[in-house]
């Protein structure tokens, strides 16, 4: 018990802090007068007072956390906070059960986009706004969020920013002090939401439905207000900003933040991922928009490009929005585009999957193997940019492939053994373990995931915060090994 104070106090502070983030949807919710505030005033009170009693338990355990404990942390933090960001749901739809509440909770903060929900046009604007919200959080990422105010609590952050944050932003200092760090990342996450806010705003919707589809956008989650996602509006102008701020939201925020330093572009120059980016969607799109003229489902170049286009870039990148049921589309299509959400996204953005940066480094060590074999004797180095990569770190990104691809397959067979049927499990799966959100079969994007029991609903729980925490942060904590002094 002594060995976990240190973590439960500083997780005490995390849910006293975190019972702020209700104010925004409370605020709405009494401007608007949409009958949902008493769901957030008891939220308000469960996270602020539940997080004051954990602090006076654990007040004597205070010290600096070790690498340990920032694993833990962040563990526990995933894990926890959904617990207090279903009670407004809970509520305010009392026939919503825990077990889909706590899914629905965990979609948001993990910026997944699933949901167990219907009827979202006749919610309360302020419960779509929350739904919404946890995806913005939890997009750059809440522990990152925490860093920037732990040393106000007296609490150094790095080993959670180290926990929680992907490479490259690991090994690399974006300004001296770590909080300095986590203040500028969502300084300009911020200040590029306010710009998709008023871009939205602009090109037609509401302003709850522009923050709310913003939230989403940066957060590369897909949540909507609306059954029909963003096929309600049925608008290219939208649908042209939407793809452009998703593709502002795939590319690391780290490069990002030093553009906005240094005031220029040359950032974006020398982030190794942006060619292969583009290129692979590029790519992509072009050879979708052909193969769905060829088999007849779109009659016109501009309409198959539109939606070939947008779902491309939704689905590459995580965002999972949808215009049209992609999932009727000849099975290739909608599995390719699934395929494209495992790498897409660029380290250190908001999406999901193993990340542009790993799928390059992959793709360059297979290349040097086959090298090697017509040239034993060559010296053949793996590049990223102008730089060798270190044997350490392709060993690392292997074991990264090797879990991410086991997780699949056994949590797919965990779906099947359930009594779901292959295809759906196996979408399920890779929709959960990358944050995606709508998958095939069953849970494609004219569904939802109300369909699964409460048994497979755990379990695509659990694919989120794995996927999430990208693995190891996850299943360290698991092994025995951690918990041995």
């Amino acid at each position: 018990m002594s060995q976990i104070l240190p973590v439960v106090h500083i997780l005490s502070k995390v849910l006293m802090l975190f019972s702020v983030a209700f104010l925004l949807p409370l605020a709405i919710s009494l401007g608007l007068e949409d009958g949902a505030h008493r769901a957030y005033d008891e939220a308000i009170v469960a996270t602020f007072f539940s997080g004051a009693a954990l602090w006076i338990f654990s007040r004597r355990g205070k010290r600096e956390l070790q690498t340990r404990d920032g694993f833990l942390l962040v563990v526990m933090i995933w894990a926890i906070l959904p617990l207090y960001s279903a009670i407004p749901l809970l509520a305010y739809l009392p026939d919503l059960s825990f077990t889909d509440a706590y899914f629905e909770a965990v979609s948001g903060l993990t910026a997944t986009g699933a949901t167990v929900l219907s009827g979202l046009d006749d919610l309360p604007p302020s419960i779509n706004i929350w739904r919404t919200q946890m995806h913005w959080i939890g997009g750059m990422g809440v522990i990152v969020l925490v860093v920037a105010v732990l040393p106000m609590l007296g609490v150094g952050g790095r080993q959670l920013f180290k926990a929680e944050t992907p490479t490259p932003m690991k090994d690399s200092k974006l300004t001296p002090r770590m909080a300095e760090t986590a203040k500028g990342l969502w300084l300009v996450y911020a200040i590029v939401t306010v710009f998709c806010i008023l871009a939205l705003w602009l090109g037609g919707m509401g302003w709850v439905d522009a923050i709310v589809h913003a939230f989403s956008v940066m957060s590369l989650g897909g949540m909507s207000s609306h059954d029909a996602s963003l096929g309600y509006f049925d608008s290219v102008t939208l649908e042209i900003i939407v793809m452009v701020f998703a593709l502002i939201a795939g590319i690391s925020f780290s490069t990002h933040f030093m553009a906005f330093r240094m005031r220029n572009l040359l950032a974006y120059r020398f982030d190794t991922e942006i060619r292969w980016y583009f290129g692979v969607l590029a790519a992509s799109i072009i050879g979708l928009t052909f193969y769905l003229l060829y088999k007849g489902v779109y009659l016109d170049f501009p309409e198959a490009l539109r939606f070939a286009s947008f779902h491309t870039i939704s689905i590459a990148l995580t965002l999972g929005f949808s215009t049209t049921d992609y999932n009727a589309w000849p099975f290739f299509a909608p599995l390719f585009i699934l395929f494209l959400s495992s790498f897409v996204a660029s380290s250190g953005s908001t999406g999901g999957g193993i990340k542009m940066l790993r799928a390059v480094l992959l793709y360059k060590q297979v290349y040097r193997e086959l090298i090697k074999l017509v040239h034993p004797h060559a010296a053949v180095h793996t590049k990223m940019g102008n730089q060798a990569v270190p044997p350490k770190i392709t060993y690392a990104v292997l074991a990264f492939l090797f879990i991410y691809v086991a997780s699949i397959i056994i949590l797919s067979f965990v779906l099947a053994a359930s009594g779901l049927d292959v295809f759906t499990a196996f979408s399920a799966v890779v929709a959960m373990v990358n944050n995606t959100g709508p998958g095939l079969g069953q849970v494609g994007p004219a569904s939802n995931y109300a369909v699964l029991s409460d048994f497979q609903i755990w379990v695509c729980s659990f694919a989120m915060l794995l996927g999430r925490l990208e693995f190891f942060t996850l299943l360290v904590v698991l092994t025995p090994v951690f918990w041995k002094k």
